[in-house]
């Protein structure tokens, strides 16, 4: 199947003269008169190649290739701009905004050939190297499936401090919290791990005592992968190992968050938000209760508990939760949000 090139250029003899070479050439061509319509061509048509004028009315070149770098669709199509402006300046805002060619008019009807099919096979080479490893983290979440499966009954250890970081665990029913003790014996708890999450030896660090545990905060189901195995995985599909520096990057961006809640909020705002973070977390509707213990929600929120179980019963009184036992209902999100 013969490859499509989009031409934008205003001027009709050029236009129609390279639509021509490059017919003659084998490509299909489509044709723009003027920048708007080649952005519309180039969205509609999806080109394998874009060739495009930089001085056209409705929007120069540049214009043209700011804004179809903006959009999935269109930003790695690769780009050659056609012009009779030969100014070393021009050339090199050209290159910059990520156009992949520049040609000068006149032009050989080689040199603009020879352009084309580089900068396509560039493209092709480019596109058959991303799928030689097209491991996704859903294709490792599948592998997960292999490995031991431990039932962790409620206010189980998944793990206790002090142990070695010999795996990473997939939580496929349940929610297990992480913490730590801080100097003063206070119990932090720096992750809420629901169904899809994982939680354990992410950094894969060499083999040394974990600070941090993990326990199960209802009846839980995990996965266990010990680490020789991950590193395994990794080194078969390096392209995972993306998706681990995202959920790492996330994990620690939350981590960050919580601490700045637990030093610059009032008693009453960590309470809210710690109440909201656990119903986003455990992916509870609004008709739902939170079932989470006092100890918990403390923790979350760095404060006693002697204050927290005020604040619930100011939150109780004012109509925005229900409490009966260890589930919290909230009643009025939008008021639980404001609080300041």
């Amino acid at each position: 199947m013969s490859k499509k090139i989009l031409l934008i250029e205003d001027d009709e003899v050029v236009r129609e003269n390279t639509a021509e070479i490059l017919e003659l050439s084998g490509y299909q061509v489509v044709t723009g008169v003027n920048g708007l319509e080649g952005i519309k061509a180039a969205t509609q048509e999806v080109p394998d190649l874009i060739i495009c004028d930089i001085m056209m009315p409705e929007a120069d070149g540049y214009q043209v290739l700011e804004e179809l770098s903006k959009h999935t669709h269109t930003s790695s199509i690769p780009f050659v701009f056609l012009s009779a402006k030969t100014d070393h300046k021009d050339i090199r805002k050209g290159m910059n905004l990520g156009a992949d060619d520049y040609l000068t008019k006149p032009f050989e009807e080689e040199d603009l050939i020879t352009a084309i099919e580089s900068r396509i096979a560039k493209t092709e080479l480019l596109e058959n190297s991303t799928r030689v490893d097209h491991f996704t983290f859903n294709n490792f979440k599948q592998e997960l499936y292999h490995y031991p499966k431990i039932d962790i009954p409620e206010k189980s250890y998944v793990y206790k401090q002090g142990n070695p970081t010999e795996a990473l665990y997939f939580v496929e029913k349940g929610v297990v919290k992480t913490c730590m003790i801080d100097k003063n014996g206070k119990e932090l708890i720096t992750n809420l791990c629901k169904p899809d999450d994982l939680f354990g030896n992410l950094t894969l660090s060499h083999h040394k005592d974990q600070k941090e545990y993990a326990v199960a905060l209802e009846d839980s189901v995990v996965y266990k992968i010990p680490k020789p195995e991950l590193e395994k995985i990794i080194n078969k599909h390096p392209s995972v190992l993306k998706d681990f520096m995202k959920i790492l990057n996330d994990h620690l961006s939350d981590t960050k968050e919580q601490l700045i809640e637990m030093a610059y909020s009032s008693v009453q705002k960590k309470t809210a938000q710690t109440i909201l973070l656990f119903s986003e977390r455990l992916k509870k509707n609004k008709l739902r209760q939170i079932r989470i213990s006092r100890a918990d929600l403390a923790a979350v929120a760095g404060i006693a508990s002697e204050s927290l179980i005020r604040t619930l019963s100011k939150f109780k009184e004012k109509g925005i939760i229900e409490v009966e036992g260890r589930n919290i209902k909230i009643i009025d999100f939008e008021a639980l949000s404001k609080i300041e």
